[in-house]
């Protein structure tokens, strides 16, 4: 009976430990909360770190950056979870490539060199795949982690990208049901449930790129742009490249970083800018420019998540 009695002390302390311990992820009111207290608007032009893969890209930090007069600096890879950005045992696929410019730094060392005011990240996608084989909200701590240890009023934003135009559950529907169902759902509400993490803000570039769409679509198309396929890139064949953005979108979407890192609305920012290797970027033409501009604020300043008042 000693015994038996024992065990059952051992498991109800079990269990009351892990009611005591944090939760596993925050309740959609307890994120709600976290947000209710927006950032103060920055001083000034902030260094930034980018962290991810080819949907950041070189061109877009570059255009950002001459929007923002700032300095930025990037490590990126091929379709790269933010385990493999982590773990030296994994291979970052595309580091060469990408990382082939002035603009590169290694991450570990950016960030725990306290230099830089703003680190941007991002996760793989499919987001569903890096959340259920490559722990992507434990590496999204971590890397938080990292960076508060550098530098403790770091800002750090976790940039919402998008998926494959002929995505099978609609390209549109995942833009819409995405941030809930994972980068805020589940990356977010987990970070968070670590108090450690601090305060992680988003940049929702998806949600600027349907309402975008719908604008554009709804009008029947400004300037050449018509639809949702004229912000991709094309293939060598012609094609339109599913996943990839193009001149027009990367501005786009450079657009809804400044609007986010900088609470400014973007509108009558300039539409003609430079690639990262120096070459004249592909402008959109004035009406869709300014369309841009003001449907990238209009989605900004609408979400708390964003930081922004």
């Amino acid at each position: 009976m000693r015994l038996f009695a024992s065990l059952v002390v051992v498991v109800a302390l079990g269990l009351s430990a892990l009611w005591l311990r944090a939760p596993d992820r925050l309740a959609a009111e307890e994120m709600a909360a976290r947000y209710q207290k927006p950032l103060p608007a920055p001083g000034g032009p902030l260094d930034v770190f980018h962290l991810g893969h080819s949907l950041v890209g070189r061109d877009m930090p570059a255009m950002l950056a001459q929007l923002a007069g700032h300095d930025h600096a990037s490590q990126l890879g091929w379709g790269t979870p933010l385990k493999a950005h982590w773990e030296d045992s994994l291979p970052i696929e595309g580091f060469a490539t990408e990382n082939a410019h002035p603009h590169y730094r290694d991450a570990r060392e950016a960030l725990e060199s306290g230099a830089f005011d703003a680190f941007v990240l991002t996760e793989m996608v499919e987001i569903e795949a890096a959340i259920e084989y490559f722990e992507a909200p434990d590496y999204l701590e971590r890397w938080v982690g990292l960076a508060r240890a550098g530098n403790t009023d770091m800002r750090i934003y976790l940039f919402e990208t998008w998926h494959a135009l002929d995505d099978p559950q609609g390209w549109l529907t995942r833009l819409d049901t995405d941030p809930a169902r994972y980068w805020e759902g589940v990356l977010l509400a987990r970070a968070l449930a670590n108090e450690a993490s601090g305060a992680i803000h988003v940049i929702p570039a998806g949600r600027v790129l349907a309402e975008f769409v719908r604008r554009i679509e709804g009008i029947g198309g400004l300037d050449g742009v018509q639809s949702r396929s004229d912000l991709f890139a094309r293939l060598d064949d012609g094609s339109v490249d599913p996943l990839h953005l193009n001149d027009l979108g990367a501005y786009l979407i450079a657009l809804t970083h400044y609007a986010v890192l900088y609470h400014r609305s973007p509108e009558g920012l300039p539409r003609q800018l430079r690639r990262a290797d120096g070459t004249l970027a592909d402008a959109p033409g004035p009406a869709v420019a300014s369309l841009m501009q003001r449907t990238a604020w209009d989605v900004v300043r609408e979400l708390s998540v964003t930081g922004l008042p």
